[in-house]
């Protein structure tokens, strides 16, 4: 039980800190704005996390909690190609109206450039473990495609998510991320799906 406590903490400060990131612009949220909409204490914050600027490195912990979000509402009888697809246009929707694109992109210039952890890439994440569990129910099911391995099309899935906001970034957001990832993520889907 603590852990699920020290999860649900930690996370509280994640979705306050991008909540006002969002809201106030990165510059313009201090620590004690996170403590406060977070409801924690400094103490708490500072156990997390060294600063404010550690937190950039969480943005896929919030793509996690939406995806936990999503699982309680996903058909669980739907095609796994139009669930993929569905889960690309919800994340996609919310990050079109809650991530800062200027923050989306720092966070995807600090996974090229870090010699540490890098977050996108963390294969013990709901993410990884979420998409592995539809791409293996679809080819069980004659849906998707079995000439290549639950782990290729999930690596391809991920690095086309990856591509699609890094071109968003890159083109500072002119596009609706969330139209033209639908369109794009069809096409690339399609390829997967068995004839």
């Amino acid at each position: 039980m603590p852990r699920k406590n020290t999860r649900n903490t930690r996370g509280k400060i994640v979705s306050a800190a991008w909540k006002l990131f969002y809201e106030q612009g990165y510059e313009n949220t201090t620590v004690e704005d996170i403590i406060f909409e977070s409801e924690t204490s400094k103490g708490t914050f500072y156990h997390y996390f060294e600063g404010k600027d550690a937190l950039l490195g969480t943005l896929s912990t919030l793509f996690d909690e939406k995806y936990e979000a999503l699982i309680k509402v996903m058909e669980p009888d739907a095609n796994a190609i139009d669930t993929l697809h569905w889960l690309n246009r919800e994340l996609f929707a919310m990050v079109d109206s809650s991530v800062p694109i200027e923050l989306l992109g720092g966070l995807l210039s600090t996974q090229l450039t870090t010699k540490g952890e890098k977050h996108l890439l963390d294969r013990n994440r709901l993410y990884f473990r979420l998409l592995r569990e539809i791409i293996v129910k679809g080819q069980e099911k004659g849906e998707i495609r079995e000439d290549f391995s639950v782990n290729e099309i999930t690596k391809a899935y991920a690095l086309m998510e990856r591509a699609l906001m890094y071109d968003w970034c890159l083109c500072s957001g002119e596009y609706s991320l969330v139209k033209y990832s639908d369109t794009m993520m069809g096409i690339f889907l399609d390829g997967y799906r068995k004839k």
